[in-house]
C-alpha cells in the first residue's frame, strides 16, 4: 500500500489556457469520503432510520389522536382494534430493525453515505407506504374510525421502530 503515490483525479481545471489537473492519493481513506454524499459514521446510519422512521410516525400518531377526537364518544373495542394494529405492526417492524441493523454493521468502511442506510428494497418500500398513505387519503368514503384505529395503531409501531434504531445506535 502507497500512501505517498499519486494518481490523477477526475477533474481538470483550465487556468489561462493551461489545464490543472487534480490528484488523489492512492489508497487514501480521506478521498473515498470525498467522493461520498454526505458521508456519516458507519454507526450513525442507525441514527438516520431511527430519524426516518420516527418523524412519520409521529406524524401519523397525531393524525390518528385528532381522529378519535372527532369521533367522540368512541367505542371501547375501537381502541382494542388499534392495539391488535399496533403488535401486528410491531413485529413486523422489529424484524425490519433487525435487518437494516445487521444490514449496516455489515457495510465496509467506517463512513458511508447518508444514502446507504437502506437498500433499494427498503427506499421502495418506505415510497410504497408513502403511496399507501396518500392514496388511502383520496378514496372516497372511508370512515373516520378506520384512519383513528389504524393510525392509532402504525403510528406507534414506527415509533417502536425509531427506539429499537436508537438502542441498536447505543449498543453500536
Amino acid at each position: 500500500m502507497n500512501k505517498g503515490k499519486l494518481i490523477p483525479g477526475i477533474c481538470k481545471v483550465w487556468l489561462y489556457d493551461n489545464p490543472i489537473y487534480c490528484y488523489l492519493r492512492a489508497n487514501d481513506q480521506s478521498t473515498e469520503t470525498n467522493n461520498m454524499i454526505l458521508p456519516v459514521l458507519k454507526k450513525h446510519l442507525l441514527l438516520v432510520n431511527a430519524v426516518i422512521w420516527g418523524l412519520p410516525g409521529a406524524m401519523i400518531l397525531l393524525k390518528g389522536v385528532k381522529a378519535y377526537v372527532a369521533l367522540q364518544p368512541v367505542a371501547w373495542w375501537m381502541y382494542l382494534v388499534s392495539l391488535v394494529v399496533f403488535v401486528l405492526f410491531a413485529l413486523m417492524f422489529s424484524k425490519i430493525v433487525r435487518k437494516y441493523s445487521d444490514r449496516t454493521a455489515g457495510l465496509e468502511g467506517d463512513r458511508r453515505s447518508v444514502f446507504d442506510a437502506f437498500s433499494i428494497k427498503g427506499y421502495i418500500l418506505i415510497t410504497s407506504m408513502i403511496l399507501l398513505g396518500v392514496a388511502l387519503k383520496f378514496i372516497p368514503g372511508i370512515p373516520t374510525a378506520f384512519f383513528a384505529t389504524f393510525y392509532c395503531g402504525l403510528g406507534p409501531g414506527l415509533l417502536l421502530a425509531m427506539l429499537l434504531f436508537i438502542r441498536n445506535w447505543l449498543e453500536s
